[in-house]
């Protein structure tokens, strides 16, 4: 499924190369362009037990050691996934077209500095927290659906019963009316 933007998946402080492995796989089962590390005590050989899709050599994979060396591509919003009083519950979010999505260590928070520094913080509605990388993939999904193309849900249980029709892009256009002159300089 193809959308406008981009998006990255980072961990900060991840221990358990397990996770790290199902994290980075589900990034780029969704089509993630990049993942990242921050702090992580992870040994990137250890990973492919769960990373069977071997992402660290399917796209950019960089790591860094504290939140303020983090760098990322101009305009992009870095989105903490955090269970936090001030975060916005994810179906009530809308997700930027560049952005990059953290998750903390399994057993801690994401730090007051990488918290600091993102731009949103979401959390998803549970009764209490789940495993960083079903976390991932819930708000991975959020994504694509709210920024995806699909059919409507039809109003009974079942499937869509018409398909989506093709996209048409519009035809050239200009910002000059019928006389030439711009619409804008108000002449």
């Amino acid at each position: 499924m193809a959308m406008r933007g981009y998006f990255g998946v980072g961990v900060e402080r991840i221990s358990k190369p397990r996770n790290a492995g199902a994290i980075f796989r589900t990034a780029h089962a969704f089509g993630a362009s990049f993942v990242f590390g921050i702090g992580a005590d992870v040994n990137l050989k250890q990973i492919r037990a769960t990373d069977t899709a071997d992402t660290a050599r399917a796209m950019p994979l960089w790591e860094v050691e504290t939140p303020g060396a983090l760098a990322l591509p101009r305009g992009c919003q870095l989105v903490g996934i955090e269970l936090t009083d001030d975060a916005v519950v994810l179906p009530s979010f809308r997700h930027p077209a560049r952005a990059a999505y953290v998750l903390g260590s399994e057993r801690s928070s994401l730090t007051p500095e990488l918290l600091a520094r993102c731009d949103h913080v979401v959390k998803i509605p549970t009764a209490f927290s789940v495993n960083v990388s079903v976390a991932l993939a819930l708000t991975l999904y959020d994504r694509m659906l709210s920024r995806g193309r699909f059919a409507e849900r039809p109003v009974s249980a079942g499937g869509p019963t018409v398909d989506l029709p093709a996209h048409v892009h519009g035809g050239v256009f200009s910002r000059r009316d019928e006389e030439g002159r711009d619409e804008e300089a108000g002449d």
